[in-house]
């Protein structure tokens, strides 16, 4: 879910533009290099982006009452690595939120933190940690996977910290709670599709391409 504009109060919604902008600013500086580097392939680039914003702009209703969707980060953070993911994000959601009303600008910044930076580090970790002991597509899977879980982990714990249901951090952890509950249900499955959506594609791109058969390491 991406939250939507002028929901979280101004101190927040500073405070995630804040911790996005230089992540952000130092992903847009990779993905230049990334465009001048004449051993990738430009094309693979706009097929992260893409699969980024087709995954993220559907809206699935949930029977909680409120929506998910896919994050679709699962691609972009296994062949370019968590900053160029986050850069990726940025455009996507900003397009996202100026013209098809999904998420907005006050939010902007912690909508990136969660679906661009935070949820595909975590996917990035778990895919470098197995996939010395696993396949591509396996280790595609997992990183998808995480990527998608923690963004909701995430996103709920921003709403818990705007909204707890008392002051303290009892107060956060039971409003963190709350809103997972409402994510979960729909989540959960979301996510496992979304990792095997994620490890068919980049079983197809690294059949088809050599140099991202050499980058990632596959040998077979």
């Amino acid at each position: 879910m991406h939250i939507m504009e002028g929901f979280l109060p101004g101190v927040w919604a500073l405070a995630w533009y804040a911790i996005a902008a230089p992540v952000v600013g130092y992903g847009m500086l990779k993905t230049a290099r990334l465009v001048k580097d004449r051993d990738v392939n430009k094309s693979h680039i706009a097929v992260a982006a893409a699969f980024i914003f087709v995954l993220s702009a559907l809206k699935l209703p949930s029977v909680t009452g409120s929506t998910s969707h896919p994050t679709g980060t699962g691609i972009a953070v296994v062949l370019f690595g968590p900053a160029v993911t986050a850069f990726l994000s940025t455009i996507v959601l900003l397009y996202q939120s100026l013209l098809l009303g999904h998420g907005g600008l006050t939010t902007l910044g912690a909508n990136v933190t969660s679906m661009g930076i935070i949820g595909p580090l975590f996917g990035w970790a778990v895919y470098r940690s197995v996939k010395p002991h696993t396949d591509l597509q396996k280790a595609t899977f997992a990183a998808a996977l995480v990527a998608d879980w923690t963004t909701y982990v995430v996103t709920s714990t921003q709403l818990a910290l705007a909204f707890p249901t008392e002051p303290g951090l009892s107060g956060v952890i039971d409003s963190a709670i709350t809103f997972l509950g409402v994510f979960a249900v729909t989540q959960l499955p979301i996510g496992i599709v979304e990792g095997a959506l994620a490890a068919g594609l980049i079983g197809y791109i690294s059949m088809s391409s050599e140099s991202v058969r050499t980058r990632l390491g596959v040998t077979a």
